[in-house]
């Protein structure tokens, strides 16, 4: 990649890094390694899309980068969070289980994940990834944050007696 083509790269990814949806990436992606397929355009291009809500369309440009490169974390979490906005939770939880997989300290991805638990009702589930959060990242970190501030509003069942 020419140094031109990475700063303009670059330069875009920290536009979008101000945007509501950039932590949906969980962060700035790493620069590729030597010899790895750079996919920092495809999504940024998917950002963009997620900062628009369309979701669709950022799938579809996410499924451009993975057949680029299958072991990207940040691809799998950006399509984890698009599955989920768009209402398709199983594949949301595919995405977002393979970006764990290939990451196992993904925080974008251990936030999301989080989210999508409560939008299944599995609140227990959302609080093993806030605790997974706190050992990565600490309670002060934002995907910590995010996901303790989604639990503390997800409405509690009353115990019947």
């Amino acid at each position: 990649m020419s140094s031109i083509h990475a700063c303009a790269s670059l330069a875009l990814l920290l536009a979008l890094g101000c945007a509501p949806g950039a932590q949906a990436a969980g962060g700035l992606p790493p620069a590729p390694a030597a010899g790895q397929p750079d996919v920092s355009q495809d999504l940024a291009e998917a950002q963009r899309l997620i900062n628009q809500k369309d979701w669709l369309g950022a799938l579809a440009q996410l499924k451009i980068a993975q057949r680029k490169d299958r072991k990207n974390a940040d691809v799998y979490n950006l399509m984890g969070y698009s599955y989920r906005k768009s209402g398709q939770l199983d594949d949301a939880f595919d995405s977002y289980h393979t970006a764990l997989r290939l990451d196992p300290r993904h925080r974008g991805a251990h936030e999301y994940i989080g989210e999508a638990y409560l939008q299944a009702h599995q609140p227990d589930k959302a609080r093993e990834h806030l605790a997974a959060l706190r050992t990565i990242c600490g309670e002060g970190c934002d995907e910590y944050q995010d996901l303790a501030k989604a639990l503390a509003a997800y409405p509690s069942t009353p115990v019947a007696k």
